[in-house]
């Protein structure tokens, strides 16, 4: 690492898709971490946020979508783990694909369309906050900033 590299932020990456159905996201529960989350994972060395959308959703569910504009860039760092930034991108509608669903086993055990007013009985609040933001991006037509979660002021 050169001298200049000093100190400037190295942030994990990762990227998910957001599935909604009207008032319900499509949400997978992990066997690890959290518990419920969107489809998604951490971008890889070299791969852009979209690609790794795209190449997560093909691993999570067995289906292979190119993910739609991006809803939300959010600054997330956490204690321990460092600088996140978490980008959602919109999936689109599941329709007919969602009987070719495969979870893969290995990271998943389970789906479920979940209403937006029980969000916070399945995610961790962070997560809750992103994926409300997510969803009424997706209604405007529209991309949010945010830090941990939170709309940034003047930034959208």
């Amino acid at each position: 690492m050169s001298k200049f590299e000093d100190g400037l932020a190295r942030p994990r990456l990762a990227a998910g898709a957001l599935f909604a159905r009207g008032e319900r996201i499509f949400l997978v529960h992990k066997t690890y971490g959290d518990g419920w989350d969107l489809p998604g994972g951490f971008v890889e060395d070299g791969e852009s946020p979209a690609a790794a959308c795209r190449r997560e959703v093909r691993e999570e569910l067995g289906i292979d979508r190119v993910p739609g504009r991006l809803l939300v860039h959010d600054w997330a760092p956490y204690p321990g783990e460092g600088d996140k930034i978490l980008y959602v991108f919109d999936g689109g509608e599941l329709g007919a694909d969602e009987k070719a669903i495969e979870l893969q086993a290995e990271e998943l055990d389970d789906w479920r369309w979940v209403a937006l007013d029980v969000l916070d009985d399945h995610v961790v609040p962070r997560l809750a906050r992103r994926i409300l933001h997510a969803h009424i991006a997706k209604c405007a037509g529209r991309t949010r900033y945010l830090e941990h979660g939170e709309l940034v002021a003047n930034a959208n």
